[in-house]
């Protein structure tokens, strides 16, 4: 028997709690322990309100808050790849895309085609809002590595150089940004938090 529109949405909403327990390498800023993806989308959210008047060009708040909140459902299914993980970042497109079909599908279609639209457009980092959503996406775990000690940074022996590469989307989405994240950088290096 086929299920309900509410049944389907109640079944999605049950697996959103799975994102509660998807640890990543990132520590919360006072270090006593690792954040989860669920906080992670939360605060990139209360981030996007706080800081959209540095976004490159006008935004819909609304769209950016959207895509946030769904740009790691796929880690139920995926799991979190490290950001500077060079081995398993070969196979997290082909993991997160078969993650996506099967929890967006489990919703209804519109409301699945909504959502999945969203998390397509933030991967790929094209319009105005993903641009946005993607600078907030590095900026967050730069804080908190740089509030935290460096933790997950010293742990993987990221260097300086990788941290710069990887925050280049800060550059694009929220250029006024750009300078403090370098000095944070340059700071992080210093204090020995990243490798020179």
């Amino acid at each position: 028997m086929a299920m309900t529109r509410l049944e389907q949405q109640l079944s999605f909403c049950k697996e959103l709690d799975r994102l509660k327990t998807i640890l990543r390498q990132s520590m919360l800023m006072d270090a006593s322990r690792r954040e989860n993806s669920a906080e992670h989308s939360w605060h990139l959210a209360s981030m996007a309100i706080l800081l959209s008047e540095y976004a490159a060009a006008p935004v819909d708040l609304t769209r950016v808050l959207k895509m946030l909140l769904v740009h790691d459902v796929v880690e139920i299914d995926a799991g979190d790849t490290f950001a500077y993980d060079t081995i398993n970042v070969e196979t997290q497109h082909a993991r997160e895309q078969k993650a996506a079909d099967r929890l967006f599908g489990l919703l209804p279609q519109e409301q699945g085609s909504e959502l999945r639209a969203l998390w397509d457009e933030f991967e790929e980092r094209s319009t105005a809002e993903s641009k946005y959503a993607n600078a907030l996406d590095r900026l967050q775990p730069l804080l908190q590595n740089f509030y935290s000690g460096g933790q997950s940074w010293k742990k993987h022996s990221v260097t300086h150089e990788q941290v710069m590469k990887r925050m280049e989307p800060v550059k694009i989405g929220m250029p006024e940004v750009w300078p403090v994240v370098v000095k944070l950088i340059e700071d992080a290096g210093r204090a020995g938090f990243v490798i020179y």
